[in-house]
């Protein structure tokens, strides 16, 4: 079934006219293209575009299908005795939220929300968003890119401290700092990443083996143990700094910079919805186009370089008095949490061997290594 089924004509013609601008337009040759992207979380159903002519003149609307995790096509992944718990942790209604919360006036200049053209809700646990089609500019990220998300990262983040805001989706403990992370730690590092890289029979599958010996990394499944023994004590200290509520998974790739408009940033996709360390947001800043294979992990270090002393600039900006060392933790401590123990691809294990695969296990062998160096010295 289209997901144009599930409007009236009328509505598609009000949809239509809305995202046009013209109140009184014939609206024609409708279509919808899948978009081609992977779908990271079990909340997202489906991505789509819609394309259409309003008296001739062409729009197109960005559809985001979202649902429950119990509706989670991969939902056997989860152990039985978890799984309520882990439907429960995921609010799959968090993206309809952040555009019924006030966060939209918090977002410091240089940042918005995407347009919201309407907003569809069922009684099974499912929802639709039909958003502004975002044409993001073409081409890799300046390191001056990185830089301006930061400090307007850092400006958000001070302007969402825990005694400020409240949480988007109000829920259950979620108010706790920390919460979020450690529960997805506790699930997707400790339960399954740590075993993994704990077992010598992962390493001596051929392209994990081949990588290691190509780079000549024979130490980085003990580097990984040792550091793995440290999260503990990492997500205590997490806990203990200067907590704000922040973007929670801000990724080049949820940091949508429109065509034509270079110095803007159009903010989707939130999460951890919870208080975080202070810098928590950096994390993902830098480690979100290079996971993509889009930034090299080499170029890695000297992006860390410039986005830690951005964003403390945006802190400062808005009255936020943290020091270096703090923002610092807050930031590579989540980064070790969250990411150092999952960028190896073990997902794709199970595959036959074959050269674009390869490639990628030796991407992310080197990333892992830049990760772990980084990360080792602070935490």
């Amino acid at each position: 079934m289209s997901i144009l089924d599930a409007l009236t004509a009328d509505e598609l013609t009000e949809l239509g006219r809305t995202v046009a601008g013209v109140p009184t337009a014939r609206i024609d040759d409708l279509r919808v293209e899948v978009v081609d992207y992977p779908i990271g979380t079990p909340s997202t159903e489906g991505l789509y575009r819609v394309f259409g002519t309003a008296d001739g003149v062409t729009w197109s609307c960005f559809v985001k299908k979202l649902q429950s995790a119990r509706h989670w096509a991969h939902m056997a992944m989860v152990p039985e005795a978890f799984r309520e718990e882990f439907i429960q942790n995921l609010p799959w209604e968090l993206e309809i939220a952040v555009h019924r919360s006030g966060v939209a006036d918090l977002l410091p200049d240089g940042m918005r929300l995407p347009k919201l053209y309407r907003v569809d809700m069922y009684d099974d646990h499912r929802g639709t968003l039909w958003m502004e089609n975002v044409i993001p500019e073409p081409g890799p990220w300046p390191i001056t890119r990185f830089e301006r998300a930061a400090y307007l990262l850092g400006r958000l983040s001070a302007r969402r401290q825990e005694h400020l805001v409240d949480p988007l989706l109000p829920r259950g403990n979620v108010s706790t700092p920390g919460i979020a992370l450690r529960y997805y730690t506790g699930g997707r590092v400790m339960m399954n990443a740590v075993p993994a890289i704990a077992d010598p029979e992962t390493w001596k599958h051929p392209m994990l083996a081949a990588a290691v010996s190509n780079l000549g990394d024979h130490t980085l499944r003990e580097d990984l143990l040792a550091l793995s023994a440290r999260l503990p004590a990492v997500l205590d200290a997490l806990d203990a700094l200067p907590q704000c509520y922040q973007h929670g998974d801000a990724s080049p790739q949820n940091l949508l910079v429109p065509q034509g408009s270079p110095d803007e940033f159009v903010v989707i996709d939130w999460g951890f919805d919870c208080p975080q360390a202070v810098g928590f947001d950096l994390g993902q800043l830098l480690i979100g186009l290079a996971h993509a294979g889009e930034l090299s992990p080499e170029a890695v270090p000297a992006v860390h370089k410039v986005i830690l002393k951005a964003f403390l600039a945006g802190t400062a900006e808005e009255g936020l008095q943290v020091s270096e060392e703090q923002v610092l933790y807050g930031y590579l401590g989540s980064l070790c949490a969250r990411a150092t123990f999952t960028a190896l691809p073990l997902e794709e294990i199970t595959k036959p061997t074959d050269p674009v695969t390869q490639e990628l296990f030796e991407q992310r062998v080197r990333l892992t290594r830049v990760l772990v160096d980084l990360v080792s010295p602070v935490v």
